[in-house]
């Protein structure tokens, strides 16, 4: 007698979705930026401008969003498609080798960066830019982040794998992670590359770890990376230095006690 095999087949977002929203964020992501970096180019032709430093601002849209993107892309893609990496079978890895791992550090990982560039900073350690210069670039990075990754979420309304909402895609922890990641490799990549290493390796294990507590699919970890290292981005490429490199009497930082508080200090002349 024949074996009698059942199949279940998964429900997926939907395709059409999905994609209209992919490239639109790509395409407002792009003319975003496109439109405010040809206003700095605007404001700067007052200045004499050496001929070999063209190529790189030519380039610098391209660097911003080309990682970025791939990693949108791959995400969306992944979302829809098994062919290039089975989200399933990745949570079946997991549930097979790690079906009890729970840990909350993620919660806390995700912002260390910030801590810790602040704290170079008090430290004496200067990075590129100057309190007040650094502060609204983080606040611009954050913004954007927020806005791109809440928009998806309440758009795609793509189930996480452990079925409690309908909020997974994409994960807003990694997209945190590496947004505050390439701010603190920005800052301090030309002091020390390890910086940027370091940097981008925790970012890494908050995404390891969103995937391994069950809560998103290997899709929206992608995709949260690329999100918030192209939050980042948008906002160093547009910002339009209106601050000097003054020393700041202000101090301000993120600060995690019995809970998220800031360590705010004044120098008074």
């Amino acid at each position: 007698m024949p074996a009698h095999i059942t199949t279940f087949n998964l429900p997926r977002p939907n395709s059409i979705k999905m994609r209209f929203i992919a490239v639109l964020t790509l395409v407002c992501t792009g003319y975003f930026a496109g439109a405010q970096y040809n206003v700095q180019q605007r404001e700067k032709r007052s200045y004499k401008v050496d001929q070999t430093s063209q190529p790189k601002k030519q380039n610098a849209f391209l660097h911003a969003v080309k990682v970025p993107a791939i990693l949108i892309g791959l995400g969306t893609y992944s979302c829809l498609s098994d062919d290039v990496i089975n989200r399933y079978e990745v949570r079946e890895e997991r549930n097979e080798h790690l079906p009890n791992f729970q840990t909350k550090v993620d919660n806390y990982l995700m912002h260390a960066p910030i801590a810790i560039v602040y704290g170079l900073n008090i430290a004496g350690i200067k990075g590129k830019h100057d309190f007040r210069n650094r502060t609204l670039l983080l606040i611009k990075s954050e913004a954007i982040m927020f806005a791109l990754t809440f928009s998806f979420k309440s758009i795609t309304n793509v189930r996480r794998p452990d079925d409690t909402d309908v909020e997974s895609f994409p994960s807003g922890h990694t997209a945190q992670a590496f947004a505050t990641a390439t701010f603190m490799a920005k800052e301090y990549k030309d002091v020390s590359i390890w910086y940027a290493v370091g940097a981008y390796g925790m970012a890494t294990t908050v995404g390891a770890m969103r995937i391994l507590n069950n809560r998103h699919w290997v899709s929206d970890v992608l995709t949260g990376a690329g999100i918030g290292i192209l939050s980042t981005n948008l906002a160093y490429l547009t910002h339009r230095y209106k601050w000097k490199n003054k020393p700041s009497q202000l101090t301000v930082v993120p600060m995690y006690a019995s809970g998220p508080s800031l360590y705010v200090s004044y120098k008074f002349k």
